[in-house]
């Protein structure tokens, strides 16, 4: 009886320890990632993707953004953006597809513009935040979670934070992709493979100068000597500037659980466009085929989906050279604090910095 009894004991309270340690681990996650990973890392992943099947079923409205209509400083200089049009039928809200400068170097050339539209008819109240990064003028690096890629893998919990040294140049942070065991790819970072990168995935290239590339392994890029970083999720959902076709039934689960792709829910993706540049694309109540469509409308012509659900998608542009002004998120209804990544955090994220150039403002 005594054995009996020691062993329920035993076996209530390792997962009761368990469960604790995964809610109050440091770093941000909403209650639900927490508890979602938890039973994820108990071999339970096939419960979770039920449920969130059953959650995420059918796409709800998104409040339209209150959108600037122009910028309040003095005329941008550099790159000027075609405006992005809503899904033909809808017709425009003020501003919509019109794209707002951020952060500007003293020359006046701007580094970050954003925007949001509407990629889909049929839901007219979808929308999406876009930010278009330029990689002329910007740095970007690969941070190590707490517990993404491995469990510390990058060292102590400080290691997992937008550095000091760059935050007076700070642009924007924001989320990298699935978590490794569900990613189907791989992880590497000055010289060090966290996971092993796998042929044919959708990869985040970081090289030694600070730019980025986006496409195939194996096919778009190979490891050499100027490859700072990789971060693989999945593959491609936008390749040749085109959605893939069989994103809607995602055979083989290619990207992601069975009938994940058909979640309406935050979603998040990075791509690069025809010239080079970086565009982020986030929202909610996508699922993965409207996610497509909306990089593609935004100008992406090879993208990946990074990391999805409430709190996962974040997006936070940084003013440096403005002190006073608050972070901002690439959506008001995106949730997660702006001071995300400016503290340790659970997930690996992406960093983006300008470069040696002062900005504009100090």
């Amino acid at each position: 009886m005594a054995v009996v009894a020691t062993f329920g004991f035993v076996t209530t309270l390792l997962p009761t320890v368990s469960f604790i340690r995964a809610m109050t681990a440091p770093g941000y996650a909403s209650p639900a990632a927490r508890a979602a990973d938890w039973l994820r890392d108990l071999g339970a992943g096939s419960v979770v993707d039920f449920t969130q099947n059953l959650w995420y079923h059918g796409c709800s409205p998104t409040a339209w953004p209150e959108q600037k209509t122009g910028p309040t400083e003095p005329p941008a200089a550099g790159n000027r953006l075609e405006a992005l049009k809503p899904a033909p039928g809808l017709p425009p809200h003020p501003g919509e597809g019109e794209w707002t400068p951020g952060a500007r170097i003293t020359s006046g050339t701007v580094a970050l513009y954003t925007t949001a539209f509407r990629p889909d008819a049929a839901h007219p109240g979808t929308v999406v935040g876009v930010a278009w990064l330029d990689q002329q003028v910007l740095t970007t690096s690969l941070t190590p979670g707490i517990k993404e890629p491995t469990l510390l893998w990058g060292g102590p919990a400080e290691n997992s934070q937008v550095p000091a040294s760059l935050r007076p140049r700070l642009v924007a942070v924001f989320n990298s992709g699935y978590r490794m065991r569900e990613a189907n790819g791989g992880f590497y970072l000055d010289g060090r493979t966290a996971r092993p990168l796998r042929d044919g995935a959708a990869s985040v290239v970081v090289k030694r100068d600070g730019t980025v590339d986006i496409g195939q392994w194996g096919r778009d890029m190979t490891m050499g000597p100027d490859v700072l970083a990789v971060r693989q999720s999945l593959d491609l959902i936008v390749d040749h500037g085109r959605p893939l076709p069989d994103l809607a039934t995602n055979p083989n689960n290619q990207w992601g659980a069975e009938g994940t792709q058909n979640q309406c829910t935050w979603r998040s993706g990075l791509g690069v466009d025809a010239q080079g540049n970086l565009r982020y694309v986030a929202g909610n109540g996508l699922t993965l085929t409207t996610l497509a469509s909306a990089m593609q409308q935004a100008g992406i012509i090879r993208g990946l989906q990074l990391d999805i659900h409430n709190g996962m998608a974040a997006f936070i542009a940084h003013h440096p050279g403005l002190p006073s002004q608050a972070p901002t998120p690439l959506l008001p209804s995106m949730p997660g604090p702006t001071s995300r990544y400016l503290v340790p955090d659970q997930r690996d994220f992406f960093t983006v910095a300008l470069r040696t150039t002062a900005p504009a403002g100090s």
